[in-house]
């Protein structure tokens, strides 16, 4: 059944890709809303997915989070949005916040617009942080389209174990 709404809860659709942990998930970041009373974007429809209004096909901006050795690694899909339109930030130490706008473009009086399919309005992903990431020293970057939060790992120190045999008597 969870596959059949994966879809809406922000899921993967066909790709055989898991793109989403799962309900109740520390790592889940859409909010599900069918009633679009403005928890997480409309219906939590993925853009190109229809939605009339101007957030909900923007309002889940596509994330893939990958984790190395070293680096917790987000990449977000954001074209034709700007560096100065986009904001990261860190909430309450291990909440990892992305947010942004997409503006729309200004219509002058003399222009006929025969479709408007980009995606365009507020996004907002939201994304708990586990206890090893190094929240000081984050770096980020936006080139093609494409932002790149690089969340690095603290470096964690073996505690050595101080084993004692016990004689069975």
């Amino acid at each position: 059944m969870a596959s059949s709404i994966g879809t809406w809860m922000g899921g993967g659709g066909g790709s055989g890709r898991r793109t989403d942990v799962g309900f109740g998930s520390p790592f889940s970041s859409d909010i599900w809303d069918p009633l679009g009373l403005g928890f997480g974007g409309g219906l939590g429809l993925r853009p190109g997915a229809g939605g009339d209004d101007d957030v909900s096909a923007l309002a889940h901006a596509t994330v893939d989070w990958r984790e190395t050795d070293k680096n917790h690694i987000f990449r977000v899909d954001i074209p034709g949005v700007k560096k100065e339109d986009v904001k990261v930030q860190i909430e309450d130490d291990n909440i990892l916040e992305i947010s942004g706008e997409r503006i729309k473009e200004e219509e002058k009086g003399d222009d006929k617009w025969h479709r408007v399919e980009r995606s365009r309005g507020s996004f907002r992903r939201r994304f708990r942080l586990p206890e090893n990431a190094d929240v000081e020293e984050i770096s980020c970057g936006l080139e093609n389209g494409v932002l790149t939060v690089n969340v690095p790992k603290k470096e964690t120190q073996e505690v050595p174990k101080n084993v004692k045999s016990i004689d069975i008597a």
